[in-house]
């Protein structure tokens, strides 16, 4: 079954535990005195009606960012997989479909492309999706003017913006509706439920309006730090469990603490293979010898960021696969995307 998706933003409902309902976005009239909620700048659409849980049809140009930096190498990974994988069905297209509660993708013939979802199949239906579909979902919040605020995500639809356009159609899943508040409440709430991360590729703290405008590599800073920890995921630490938003950026923060030169980024040889994979075991390494009660930064434990209680040395092992193996790892895609 094809997929496709509108420009003119619809939202499907998650009402009473059954998925599939649509409604469409509307200006809200303003009430009891609150901020209206009505078209901001140029964009023509808004989302004032979005609930939260409600899943969103968008396009990544009417996104904005919440946090400075991205870790580049990640991004990289991802390009270089969409563009130099070996995957039977190409990688970008599972990602999308995942992105969308829909698992992942069924079939992509020559030439589908991310910018027409009518030209590859996903493994679930639209108003089949369940709990399950849905929970790896990219999350977004609705702020003043009732635009989109992007609250995780932010290296993966960039990878799609890098590789199919701004203009690409995709699917967010809504964690909370702050349209009525005016944008000074609104970033002390972002800030206070952990939905913005506020601190530059240094971690220096930034005030909101020093965030990108839109997706789009070039547009974000590179920290080193976030990009190494992402090559240490299910080798040292695991997204499950509840873990925060921005979770990587707060192991970052425990990270630039360390005195320890071998779990340093900015004087790895970030250029070398055997090195980077070097770096990121002796990071994993110092991450699973933390206690779990240990405290990591901002009032967070090692256990509420999802440390493993050990080393796993099956998943570093995918990890350290050059580019010539049946299944490359992650960090050769970096650096066959990078040449």
């Amino acid at each position: 079954m094809h997929h496709t998706l509108r420009r003119t933003a619809t939202v499907v409902a998650l009402a009473a535990g059954l998925f599939g309902s649509v409604i469409s976005t509307a200006t809200a009239d303003p009430a009891n005195g609150n901020f209206p909620c009505a078209p901001g700048n140029s964009n023509p659409t808004n989302y004032c009606d979005a609930k939260e849980g409600d899943l969103v049809d968008t396009t990544l140009t009417q996104l904005r960012p919440t946090q400075p930096s991205l870790g580049h190498d990640e991004v990289f990974y991802k390009l270089g997989r969409y563009t130099k994988g070996k995957d039977a069905i190409n990688k970008q297209f599972d990602d999308w479909c995942e992105s969308a509660g829909l698992k992942q993708a069924a079939s992509a013939p020559a030439g589908a492309r991310l910018s027409d979802p009518s030209s590859f199949t996903c493994a679930v239906a639209r108003g089949s999706e369940t709990p399950a579909t849905i929970e790896p979902m990219k999350t977004a919040v609705v702020g003043p003017h009732g635009q989109l605020y992007l609250t995780d995500g932010h290296h993966t639809f960039t990878s799609f913006l890098e590789t199919a356009g701004p203009n690409t159609p995709v699917r967010v899943r809504i964690t909370g509706n702050l349209s009525k508040e005016n944008p000074a409440a609104f970033w002390q709430t972002m800030q206070a439920k952990g939905w913005t991360w506020l601190r530059d590729a240094n971690d220096n703290p930034i005030q909101p309006n020093q965030l990108p405008q839109s997706l789009g590599l070039a547009n974000f800073g590179n920290d080193p730090y976030r990009a190494a920890l992402y090559f240490a995921r299910d080798i040292s630490y695991s997204q499950g469990g509840g873990a925060p938003a921005f979770q990587e950026f707060y192991w970052g923060r425990w990270l630039r603490a360390q005195t320890d030169p071998a779990v340093n980024p900015r004087t790895a040889n970030l250029n070398d293979h055997a090195a980077y994979l070097a770096l990121v075991r002796a990071i994993a390494t110092k991450m699973v010898a933390l206690d779990g009660n240990a405290q990591v930064t901002d009032g967070f434990t090692a256990s509420a960021l999802g440390k493993l209680p050990a080393f796993d040395e099956k998943e570093f092992a995918k990890l350290a696969k050059p580019y010539e193996e049946a299944k490359p790892g992650k960090l050769a895609y970096v650096f066959a995307y990078r040449g």
